[in-house]
């Protein structure tokens, strides 16, 4: 059984009848304004339609709620169904969304954003693909969206971890606090790290579709080297990747981004569904949840990996070595390891 959070506006009735077209006849519906207790173990479909300026001021009163009780939505899997006016903010205000409603517990589907701009052009690709409009596009990946949080069931596991970072392991406050994540981890489990460091991964400028496809489907990309030859055989084997995320100007590292933007190769040949997507970021001033953010939109919405619940970690630590004297930090880092294997 669904349930859809739904915030109120003048634009939300809209919304709720294009998704009652699709929807189970079962479906819950709630609106946020009426009490946000007893969502725990739920399947949960977001659905927020914003107005001219980009904004639902109900949907930021539910946000507010969610970062206020950590334990909120406990047990919760959640997708999202953002419609704007205009042609902007559709998927800022979901990467809010999903890493409030995540810190309070709630898990996300790989892929868990179908995102309806004013005009519906963020659709033109797909209907072309489809054979079809961009209506009739916007309704079935609805659909299928609604079918895939409907039929979800655990996933197994994580047998066989990838740690990606960009860090120099003498210097770097990120790497300290992987080790001590590491210290809650089980003997058994394989861990896997790969250094993307020293230019050795170029970025993505953008094939055309066919050209990312064909190579995409050979296991590999036109440019090839260490990106083919070592990281996507990694992303293959694991159940989890842990992006190892140093904050130094509020975005992904350059050599983490060429990463992101690469994958779309190994992306085209299959999904990642069943891999959990892990952050740990460590700002030396503040703007962690800016990356997490970036991790949630790059990896968790377009690269499907899959979101479990509270799946960031985040510290602050400028100086060398200064991490692993915060106090508790020993303990966040080893009970981040531990709920990894939960």
């Amino acid at each position: 059984m669904l349930t859809v959070i739904l915030p109120q506006n003048e634009y939300a009735e809209h919304l709720k009848n294009t998704l009652l077209l699709l929807l189970p006849d079962d479906t819950v519906w709630r609106d946020p304004a009426d009490g946000l207790q007893g969502l725990q173990g739920r399947k949960l479909f977001f659905a927020v339609a914003l107005d001219e300026g980009g904004c639902n001021f109900c949907y930021y009163q539910m946000l507010s709620v969610f970062r206020k009780n950590a334990s909120l939505l406990e047990g919760c899997v959640g997708a999202v169904v953002v419609t704007g006016v205009g042609e902007m903010y559709t998927k800022d205000v979901a990467r809010d969304l999903v890493l409030s409603a995540n810190l309070a517990g709630c898990a996300f589907l790989g892929r868990p954003l179908v995102e309806a701009t004013g005009s519906l052009r963020n659709f033109q690709v797909q209907a072309q693909l489809g054979g079809t409009d961009e209506a009739t596009a916007f309704r079935l990946a609805l659909t299928e969206l609604a079918e895939r949080l409907e039929n979800w069931t655990e996933l197994p596991p994580v047998k066989h971890i990838l740690a990606l970072h960009a860090s120099a392991r003498a210097t770097s406050n990120t790497l300290a606090l992987w080790e001590l994540v590491k210290k809650g981890l089980p003997e058994n489990v394989g861990i896997q790290e790969i250094c993307l460091q020293n230019g050795t991964l170029a970025d993505c400028i953008g094939c055309s579709y066919k050209a990312c496809f064909y190579f995409g489907q050979q296991g590999g990309c036109f440019y090839g080297g260490p990106m083919v030859d070592e990281v996507f055989p990694a992303v293959r084997d694991c159940d989890a990747l842990v992006m190892l995320c140093a904050n130094y100007n509020d975005a992904l590292a350059a050599n983490l981004t060429a990463f992101v933007n690469r994958l779309t190769s190994l992306f085209r040949q299959s999904r990642f569904y069943e891999k959990k997507l892990y952050g740990l970021i460590v700002s030396g001033y503040s703007g962690g949840d800016l990356i997490a953010r970036q991790l949630i939109s790059g990896l968790n919405m377009n690269k499907s990996f899959f979101l479990p619940p509270r799946f960031c970690l985040l510290e602050t630590a400028n100086d060398k070595g200064s991490l692993v004297k915060l106090e508790g930090v020993s303990e966040r880092g080893a009970e981040f390891g531990r709920k990894m294997m939960s």
